[in-house]
């Protein structure tokens, strides 16, 4: 089982999932949310994504500000990991740090610069037209 990757284009405001091999995750170890790399690491050639978010296998979200790649319980008000109900409330939560490692089952990115293919082209999708 792989890493799955969320892949937001602005330009033409869709967002594609890829899964991605663990032996191709080897050139994405290291780096740091924020960080932006070339994507033809995952079979995307000529484009750029720029690392937004994403969760491990455990569901726990990848929270900024947090170094390192383990887990560590915070107390969180509204912010990612916590959407609180009531104004004012607390609540102690499990996040995960922002670098990038194997224990990831998403990561979320945004296209920073395009390659000649459009993703529809290089993913498979197409576009069906309602009769």
């Amino acid at each position: 089982m792989g890493t799955k990757f969320v892949i937001s284009d602005p330009k033409a405001k869709k967002a594609y999932q890829k899964e991605v091999a663990e032996e191709k995750m080897s050139g994405l170890i290291g780096l740091k949310l924020g960080a932006e790399f070339d994507a033809g690491i995952i079979d995307l050639p000529g484009y750029h994504l720029k690392i937004t978010g994403g969760s491990d296998k455990s569901g726990f979200p990848i929270k900024p500000g947090v170094s390192g790649s383990n887990t560590k319980r915070l107390l969180l008000t509204r912010s990612t990991g916590f959407q609180e109900s009531g104004k004012g409330l607390r609540r102690r939560k499990i996040v995960r740090g922002t670098d990038i490692g194997t224990h990831l089952a998403q990561i979320n990115t945004v296209v920073v610069k395009s390659g000649k293919q459009k993703l529809d082209e290089i993913l498979g999708k197409t576009e069906e037209k309602k009769a």
